[in-house]
């Protein structure tokens, strides 16, 4: 059996990070990443400065634990979304849509699409944005291809220009502010969804 101290500094070890998280991640969506100190974190979340380093490098790893957060959480909305269609091709396009409206969403903006890339540079924000939805995307993909809903085609390529033409358009939504902004961007998100339906592969 496990020994009943080690375990209960195991729990608070696991207490003490998610609080870390967890506050990082609301002051972080209030506040924005380059206005929130060590000091106020670990205030909020009623630890010392030793303990935050005890678990994270500084500032910009805990930042990449809430961003990681995020990130599987827009993953499961998406997921949550295809799910709940029974059509493949419904399936793609719940999804899609599920992520951008997931965009609209204040502290996803702030944490995942503004702050994001600008903490953590292109080239790792890219690489999380990867390993939390694009193995999804890619098997959506695949699946219509192999059942002729899509021309044949390498499905790598084709996951990367989608997955590339939705990242930008979530990160125009996260500064714009029209009304109809969403409605217009899912208009022509489907509208490119659809001529790749239907259009012949190309020569």
């Amino acid at each position: 059996m496990p020994d009943a101290h080690h375990t209960t500094r195991a729990r608070q070890r696991e207490l003490t990070r998610g609080a870390l998280v967890r506050e990082g991640r609301r002051l972080f969506a209030a506040e924005g990443y380059a206005a929130v100190g060590l000091a106020e974190i670990v205030r909020a979340a009623g630890v010392t400065k030793g303990a935050l380093y005890h678990h994270f490098d500084g500032k910009a790893a805990l930042f990449r634990a809430v961003l990681e957060e995020v990130q599987q959480e827009v993953a499961g909305r998406v997921a949550a979304a295809a799910r709940a269609e029974d059509d493949p091709w419904a399936q793609l396009t719940a999804g899609c849509r599920a992520f951008l409206t997931a965009g609209t969403d204040p502290e996803v903006q702030r944490i995942m699409l503004l702050d994001g890339p600008a903490v953590l540079g292109w080239n790792e924000w890219r690489a999380l944005d990867e390993a939390a939805s694009a193995r999804h995307l890619t098997e959506a993909l695949a699946g219509l291809t192999a059942a002729g809903e899509i021309p044949p085609q390498p499905v790598e390529p084709l996951t990367r220009l989608l997955s590339g033409a939705m990242n930008e358009a979530a990160l125009w939504l996260a500064s714009a502010h029209g009304p109809t902004d969403l409605d217009d961007t899912w208009a022509a998100l489907s509208r490119m969804l659809e001529a790749l339906r239907a259009g012949p592969p190309a020569r």
